[in-house]
């Protein structure tokens, strides 16, 4: 059994308590935390002093909400190499484990602490062991970006083909590690390391951010680092405030989706966009964040890349866009359809889309409009950053296939510049 906290924007709540037995997991509310009125996860948690029981699927027998505390494919490759080296077997390490193992470093403001309330030995005694081990694990680290950068890369390098990542502490040119709070003066961002020979997939992903940007999506601060000859992405956290931290919610964890089944709309992720913001520039935002990846061709558009923000005052928000770049796709199609369609989407259906969300047919264009007049910056912001002439260029034909195919939809269809 374990405790789960709420530290969000500097102050500390006892949420309530996170339970294994033999038929599944469950949780239970802590009376006190139902007078906050907080609501951590609306659609699936919603504050009541029942017992819930997480489904089997798809989250390992975990309530969204906290899986979405866990790493992902990288970080879990991480901690189970590490519970090797320490005589665990990742395979008897059950999801409250690994929610013990990260403690307080998750992303978001929820933390998980072991509860000795009841201490018998055997399962507390271990409980205790991977809490200990999440405080011996942390990567300490400080210096200069010339100089930890590459000691990271090399100590990070994916068999897997996963995309490693860093959470770092960033103040002019010094570094430190990011997991906990951080000195006077530094922010918190988050490094991702290229997994390809060329390198260029950091540098795809910020001009992919400054496209954004011009198509008046809502993007975090970003950057490119460099340390001896080799290119990092860099992108300013959004979860964290100085060392305050907001709540915050994939859209997969929400609505309990299996982001690897690609069975999600984005008609229903507009929907619970407004009916959890209530804010219909978030409703927007969702909707310039679907035309972008279509037109971008960013099909890695699945569930768990899109989270929503909950701040002090229990108001909801869509999060700033993240993860997003160039992108194939399965079968050259969006991981989340589009009112059924993963490709060659009707017309008619992104009126009717914007419709429901009181967007009128004229807006609809100029949302296609303004977001294709941004894209027609890639060749040139690309060439600007060092990306090759031949990745430039493929980038460009497949962009160029998605106008040609929403011609109708652009006001007025800008010339690429390459």
């Amino acid at each position: 059994m374990i405790n789960i906290y709420l530290s969000l924007e500097g102050n500390r709540y006892y949420v309530g308590k996170l339970k294994k037995t033999d038929h599944g997991i469950y949780f239970q509310y802590e009376k006190t935390f139902l007078e906050t009125g907080y609501q951590l996860s609306p659609l699936k948690l919603p504050l009541s002093d029942q017992v819930f029981k997480a489904p089997d699927t798809p989250f390992n027998k975990l309530h969204g909400v906290f899986a979405d505390s866990l790493p992902d494919g990288w970080g879990l490759l991480l901690m189970d190499r590490y519970l090797r080296q320490k005589g665990f077997d990742p395979n008897t390490v059950t999801s409250l484990d690994r929610l013990l193992y990260v403690g307080s470093t998750a992303m978001g403001a929820l933390i998980y602490e072991p509860d000795l309330s009841n201490k018998q030995g055997g399962s507390n005694e271990s409980l205790l062991d991977l809490y200990s081990l999440s405080l011996e694990a942390e990567k300490v680290y400080a210096g200069s970006m010339a100089d930890v950068l590459p000691e990271l890369l090399m100590a990070g390098t994916s068999p897997g083909g996963a995309r490693p990542k860093i959470i770092v502490g960033i103040k002019d040119d010094q570094i430190v590690s990011g997991e906990h709070d951080l000195p006077e003066g530094y922010e918190s961002w988050l490094i991702k390391f290229h997994t390809n020979q060329n390198g260029e997939e950091g540098i795809v992903e910020e001009v992919y951010a400054q496209l954004l940007r011009k198509s008046f999506i809502n993007m975090p601060e970003t950057k490119i680092l460099h340390a001896k000859g080799k290119s990092f992405f860099a992108v300013k956290r959004f979860d964290r405030d100085e060392n305050k931290r907001l709540h915050v919610h994939s859209l997969a964890g929400l609505v309990h989706a299996n982001f690897r089944t690609f069975d999600f709309d984005y008609e229903q992720f507009l929907k619970v966009t407004f009916l959890l913001t209530k804010n219909s520039n978030d409703a927007e935002q969702a909707f310039r964040q679907m035309v972008f990846n279509i037109l971008a061709v960013n099909r890695d558009d699945h569930t768990k890349n899109f989270s929503f923000i909950m701040d002090g005052n229990g108001q909801w928000r869509l999060s700033p866009a993240y993860d997003v770049t160039f992108n194939m796709g399965i079968e050259k199609e969006q991981s989340m359809s589009v009112a059924g369609h993963g490709k060659n989407i009707p017309e008619k259906t992104f009126y009717e889309l914007g419709e429901n969300l009181e967007i009128d047919s004229k807006h609809v264009k100029q949302i296609f409009a303004e977001i294709s007049e941004a894209l027609s910056h890639w060749g040139r912001s690309a060439k600007l950053l060092g990306i090759s002439n031949s990745t430039v260029e493929d980038i460009q034909r497949k962009m160029d296939e998605q106008f040609n195919q929403y011609r109708s939809l652009i006001i007025s269809t800008p010339k690429p510049l390459v």
